[in-house]
């Protein structure tokens, strides 16, 4: 996928810190996404998710968000066909067995990473 690829695709970011969140924000700008969104805890990405799921073509969770997972979040965005990709400065083994299947990046993670996870996580399924 090339930066010509993600152009117009809408990201729906979860990041609890203000400043990663800034950072990732044009990260995904400078690869040709979109932000729709940004929240920085469980239930506001709910909401937004609720509200707002048909304008999400992809999304990005930190894993901890203030202390609390977001699985939730992830059942969300899974429930409604929404690729997603976690991000984490935990070991990958942190995460719950049913979700490692998914694109995870380590923080802090450049932009290539980026564009490499958000790729994989839409490239269309077998069939």
């Amino acid at each position: 996928m090339t930066k010509q690829d993600l152009a117009g695709r809408r990201v729906f970011l979860v990041e609890d810190e203000s400043l990663v969140a800034m950072m990732i924000e044009e990260m995904i700008e400078e690869l040709g996404g979109t932000v729709v969104g940004t929240e920085s805890g469980i239930n506001g990405a709910l909401d937004f998710i609720a509200s707002r799921h048909s304008e999400i073509d992809v999304a990005l969770l930190d894993v901890n968000l203030n202390g609390n997972r977001s699985y939730p979040i992830a059942q969300a965005v899974s429930g409604h066909g929404i690729p997603l990709v976690f991000a984490t400065g935990y070991a990958d083994n942190d995460l719950l067995a049913e979700w490692r299947d998914r694109p995870t990046l380590a923080k802090p993670f450049q932009l290539a990473e980026l564009e490499g996870a958000l790729a994989l996580a839409l490239k269309p399924g077998p069939g």
